[in-house]
């Protein structure tokens, strides 16, 4: 882990129904083990799946005078419209991870890194299932963030999803970690 930078922001954005929301609470709930101060907060429209869906995390090593991320370190997108709604609002050492499977036009003149994986493909043909399309950019994100350590959001992983899915979810986490180091 590199040295803490005491205030780091994680947006998290996509369609309801592709586990953004557990995804934010997975990467909080992990942050609080290690003893960091954590804000968490979700948006979502009024459909049940299929509208927009955003999560925020915040993670501090001391007290986090405001409750919204305003300039994130790190983004996931996985759809066209929450890259192009918030790609650009990435910290310039940032980094903007696309799910490439839905986003076909990636955002320009970025000084952030942009890594495009086609996460859903990917959760698809390795797992049978887009649905661990998440814990895949959970499993990238534990490797490319400098806070939160992989140990800690497995376990949180684990702690969140049904005994019988859990086996699933560490190989996609694990793969989410092997994609990271190819990139």
């Amino acid at each position: 882990m590199v040295e803490a930078k005491h205030r780091y922001e994680v947006l998290l954005s996509g369609s309801g129904g592709q586990g953004v929301i557990l995804a934010g609470i997975i990467i909080a709930e992990a942050a609080i083990a290690q003893s960091l101060k954590v804000v968490q907060t979700a948006s979502y429209g009024p459909e049940s799946r299929g509208g927009a869906t955003k999560s925020e995390v915040i993670l501090s090593d001391f007290d986090i005078d405001y409750p919204a991320v305003t300039n994130p370190d790190f983004i996931i997108a996985l759809t066209q419209e929450a890259a192009d709604k918030h790609a650009h609002e990435v910290r310039p050492e940032g980094i903007v991870l696309l799910d490439a499977t839905w986003v076909e036009h990636l955002p320009q003149n970025l000084a952030a890194q942009v890594v495009a994986i086609p996460l859903t493909e990917e959760a698809s043909e390795h797992f049978g299932t887009p649905l661990v399309t998440n814990v895949i950019a959970l499993g990238f994100f534990a490797e490319r963030n400098p806070l939160v350590s992989a140990d800690q959001l497995l376990k949180a992983l684990v702690a969140r999803v049904p005994r019988h899915y859990r086996e699933l979810n560490e190989q996609a986490f694990a793969h989410g970690r092997e994609l990271a180091g190819r990139t």
